[in-house]
């Protein structure tokens, strides 16, 4: 019986093909190394060959080891400048060597502190000392809650504010109040995003027939599906704009309906609520509340609203309070995800947005108007409610 052909991957491939390549060395050593017939790898070899003629040739092995040396004392120049720039003068003749050390000890997770010490002209083995002394009962319970909120800092993907921090700590039955967390994000250097102001980009149509205002700011719901917030708003990609509609249920803060395509038309709308008919059940009469757009008030919307019978509401054109919810949500999409990510494509972005609403915005992220509990838990208790009832 024939001997069945070995396949390799891709990966595999140009990882073979690299070891001869970028390190010099003669194919029938390699082909030992990694197990590989010689003439296979010669094959691999002769064909990226071909396909790179004319190109530079990569480098051997002793430029390589000179450019990394390069690479190596650039890095620890700009280190040694970005410390220095970081210690405000503390590093000055006269300061006391113990306020040295508290400096780099704070930075002992950004920078070598071998290298800190000699930047700093102190001794390494002074400093170490300096650590090893016994903590007092406060100084240890600063550093076990910056260790803490370190943790919940990250998981956040560093968009918690202390007031935030504070709360996941609370659901954590760790004690601080919140001036005490606020001071030590403060000496951490933990920064939130910084939300951008707020534009208007409402087109309404004029033509459209007047729809009232049924919310009247009240976001308010004693039970999903009784009201409902829409909006559409855009996202930057290097391939043109994604366009994304959302649908927000006033009782749980959770994005129940989003569509996103390369297009705003109404059927965008119409996509994002089938889903949140899909996703919860949608009481008889339940208000569907909006800004002033031409997709909102077109004769195509106003049908699909009659089918899922649904009431429409529509707040003021260019007056974001009306639609307060509707704006919040994409501000922390923006805020937390869009301005912090450059996206290539609208595929890249569509990817990151599913996964910043349904991984994150509904599961994780504590909403300050839930008492700083998730979407998700909210409904989950509504649930557990309905059942004992």
């Amino acid at each position: 019986m024939a001997q069945k052909r070995r396949k390799f991957s891709p990966e595999f491939r140009d990882e073979a093909v690299k070891m001869v390549v970028m390190e010099s060395r003669p194919i029938a050593e390699v082909a030992r190394e990694i197990q590989v017939n010689e003439g296979t790898l010669g094959t691999w070899v002769s064909r990226y060959r071909q396909e790179h003629a004319g190109e530079e040739p990569p480098l051997n092995i002793s430029e390589r080891a000179r450019l990394r040396e390069l690479e190596r004392e650039n890095r620890e120049l700009r280190m040694k400048t970005e410390f220095l720039g970081k210690s405000g003068g503390l590093l000055r003749p006269g300061i006391p060597v113990t306020e040295k050390y508290e400096f780099i000890d704070g930075e002992a997770g950004n920078f070598p502190v071998q290298q800190m010490c000699t930047w700093a002209e102190v001794s390494t083995s002074g400093f170490y000392h300096w650590r090893s002394r016994p903590l007092s009962a406060t100084a240890k319970r600063r550093a076990d809650l910056k260790a803490v909120i370190l943790q919940v800092f990250s998981d956040s993907q560093e968009t918690y504010g202390y007031r935030r921090v504070h709360a996941a700590l609370q659901r954590m039955n760790v004690q601080a109040g919140a001036e005490l967390v606020r001071a030590l994000m403060r000496e951490l250097g933990l920064l939130p995003c910084q939300p951008r102001p707020w534009r208007a980009t409402t087109i309404a149509d004029d033509a459209a027939p007047a729809t009232p205002d049924l919310l009247a700011r009240d976001f308010t719901a004693d039970a999903p599906g009784r009201k409902l917030v829409s909006d559409i708003t855009y996202v930057h990609t290097w391939a043109g704009f994604l366009y994304l509609a959302t649908v927000i249920d006033c009782h749980t803060k959770a994005v129940v309906g989003w569509a996103m395509a390369d297009h705003m038309k109404t059927s965008l709308i119409s996509d994002a609520l089938d889903m949140a008919a899909r996703n919860i059940d949608l009481a008889e009469g339940c208000i569907f509340h909006s800004d002033r757009g031409s997709q909102y008030t077109s004769r195509e919307l106003r049908s699909k609203l009659s089918s899922l019978g649904l009431r429409a509401s529509v707040g003021r054109t260019g007056v974001c309070w009306d639609n307060a919810m509707a704006e919040s949500f994409f501000g922390a999409l923006k805020n937390e995800l869009v301005h912090r990510t450059t996206f290539p494509t609208r595929a890249h972005a569509h990817r990151a947005i599913v996964r910043y609403i349904e991984m994150f915005y509904n599961r994780k992220r504590l909403h300050s108007g839930l008492g700083y509990k998730t979407p998700a838990e909210v409904h989950a208790e509504y649930g557990e409610l309905q059942a004992a009832a």
